[in-house]
């Protein structure tokens, strides 16, 4: 029997479960790209609500919609997980952790404290009626 006759035939990613801090890993990678990539709108909009009154109410004007709520909430939880996960991963780079039981448990609180500072976002943004 040679090596190539026990490799898979279809490997389906979707189907394989990864253990959560690998969940997390991925998400940290995920979040920060998307972060980096958000932030030339993010400049754009800072540039344009400093150059005169007019820019300043064209921005409140778009940030004052429900999209753009949203928007809000979504880069709030993308920086809580990526502050929360960075933290672990810089406890786990001084061998504090390292164990799969710990780790486990370390990865789940990085997902529920992130999860809990997006509620408070949401909550505070789309059902109070707090203005951005």
């Amino acid at each position: 029997m040679s090596l190539t006759e026990n490799r898979p035939v279809f490997l389906n990613l979707f189907r394989i479960r990864q253990p959560v801090s690998a969940v997390v890993s991925i998400l940290h990678r995920i979040s920060g790209i998307l972060m980096v990539l958000a932030l030339p709108g993010l400049i754009y909009l800072l540039q344009t609500s400093l150059s005169s009154p007019e820019g300043f109410s064209q921005v409140v004007a778009l940030l004052d919609g429900q999209i753009a709520r949203l928007f809000a909430v979504l880069m709030i939880w993308m920086l809580a997980h990526h502050l929360f996960a960075g933290i672990r991963f810089l406890i786990l780079d001084f061998d504090v952790g390292l164990t799969k039981s710990v780790s486990s448990k370390t990865a789940w609180f990085v997902h529920v404290c992130a999860a809990v500072v997006a509620a408070i976002a949401a909550w505070a943004l789309l059902f109070s009626g707090a203005s951005l």
